[in-house]
C-alpha cells in the first residue's frame, strides 16, 4: 500500500519540483527536506515554522559532526525562505545558527613534473596491453588541459566530442548548464588518438556510447576513477597533506591560467569572466576564490597591488 503524503511533504515536493524546473538538482538536500517534512507530520506541527523547530531537527543526527548539522539547517533555510514568499510568519533560521557547513580546503596545485608523473604512471595500469592505460592517461590529461569537472568528462558521449571542430559539448552540467569548450589542437590530437585506439582494442565489444570506456566496453564510472587514482597516488608516494585529489586537476587548470595572466599584466577582471564561463561556474565569485587559494597567486596579487599603490596605475 502506497504511503500517504502529508501536507508538509506535499509542500516540500512542490518546492523541489519548482527548483528542478529552474535547473537545480537537490538530490541529497531534497532527501533531507522530505525527512524534515515527515518529522513535522510525526510531531503534528501545524502553523508557521520556527527557527527552533528547524535547529532541533538538524541536531537530531546525534552521531554527526556539527558541520553536518549546519548543512541540514542550510537545506531547511532555503525551503523556509521559499515559504515566506506567501506567508511571512515563517521564521528563517540564522545562517550561522549552527556554524559553517562547509570550509573549502586548500587545493593541491600539481606541478608540471607531478602531472607528467601521473600520466606516465597510467601506462602501468593492468592489464597494460588492454584499454585502461589509454583511457586513464587521456582522461586525466583532459582534466588538466580543459579544467573540466570529473563528472563532466565521464558524461561525455561520442557525439559530444567534435574532433574536426576541436570542441567539446558539456550537456546539463552543474545547475543544468550546457556549454561548449574549444580545445587546444594538442588536446584534440590526444583525444583522436585515444578514440582510434579505443575502437581498435574493443572492436565489437563496445557496450556504451560514452567517450571514455572501461576495459569491457562499458562507460567509465566515478567510483572506478577514484579507486584507480588512489592506487596511482600510492604508487607515486604522494602522502603529503592535503592529499592530492582528482578534483585538484581542475584547480590546477584555473590557477595556472590566473598565474599566467597575472604575470603578463592582463586585466584579471576581464579574464575572470571568460574563465568563469569556460569552467561552468555559476558566479564569478567562485572563480575569484582561486586568487586566494594558493600562496603563489596571493604573492603575485600582492606585488601587483604594491605597484598600483606606489604608482597610482591600475593593478
Amino acid at each position: 500500500m502506497q504511503r500517504a503524503i502529508g501536507p508538509w511533504e506535499a509542500q516540500v515536493r512542490d518546492y523541489l519540483a519548482l527548483r528542478s524546473r529552474l535547473g537545480y538538482t537537490l538530490r541529497t538536500a531534497g532527501d533531507e527536506l522530505v525527512l524534515f517534512a515527515r518529522h513535522l507530520e510525526n510531531i503534528g506541527h501545524r502553523g508557521p515554522l520556527t527557527a527552533d523547530i528547524a535547529i532541533r531537527w538538524a541536531k537530531l543526527a546525534t552521531n554527526a559532526k556539527p558541520e553536518y548539522w549546519a548543512w541540514r539547517l542550510g537545506a531547511i533555510r532555503l525551503f523556509v525562505k521559499h515559504l515566506t514568499a506567501t506567508d511571512p510568519r515563517h521564521e528563517v533560521p540564522a545562517a550561522d545558527a549552527l556554524g559553517r557547513a562547509y570550509t573549502r580546503r586548500t587545493p593541491h596545485i600539481y606541478s608540471d613534473d607531478e602531472v607528467a608523473a601521473l600520466l606516465d604512471a597510467t601506462r602501468m595500469i593492468k592489464p597494460t596491453n588492454a584499454l585502461p592505460p589509454h583511457t586513464y592517461r587521456t582522461f586525466f590529461g583532459l582534466l588538466v588541459a580543459a579544467g573540466m569537472r570529473c563528472g563532466e568528462a565521464l558524461a561525455l558521449r561520442r557525439g559530444h566530442v567534435d574532433l574536426a571542430g576541436g570542441r567539446l559539448l558539456i550537456l546539463k552540467a552543474k545547475l543544468g548548464k550546457t556549454r561548449e569548450l574549444p580545445l587546444h589542437p594538442s588536446t584534440i590530437d590526444a583525444l583522436r588518438v585515444y578514440a582510434e585506439r579505443r575502437d581498435t582494442i574493443l572492436r565489437r565489444g563496445r557496450k556504451s556510447e560514452a567517450f571514455f570506456l572501461s576495459r569491457r566496453g562499458g562507460a567509465l564510472d566515478y567510483q572506478r576513477v577514484t579507486v584507480t587514482f588512489r592506487q596511482l597516488r600510492r604508487q607515486l608516494g604522494w602522502y603529503r597533506d592535503p592529499l592530492p585529489r582528482v578534483h585538484d586537476l581542475r584547480h590546477t587548470f584555473a590557477v595556472r591560467n590566473l598565474l599566467r595572466w597575472c604575470r603578463a599584466g592582463n586585466d584579471i577582471d576581464t579574464k575572470i569572466i571568460s574563465l568563469t564561463a569556460y569552467m561552468g561556474h555559476a558566479h564569478a565569485t567562485s572563480t575569484y576564490w582561486y586568487l586566494t587559494a594558493v600562496p603563489e597567486l596571493m604573492a603575485v596579487s600582492a606585488a601587483r597591488f604594491e605597484t598600483y599603490a606606489n604608482s597610482g596605475e591600475a593593478p
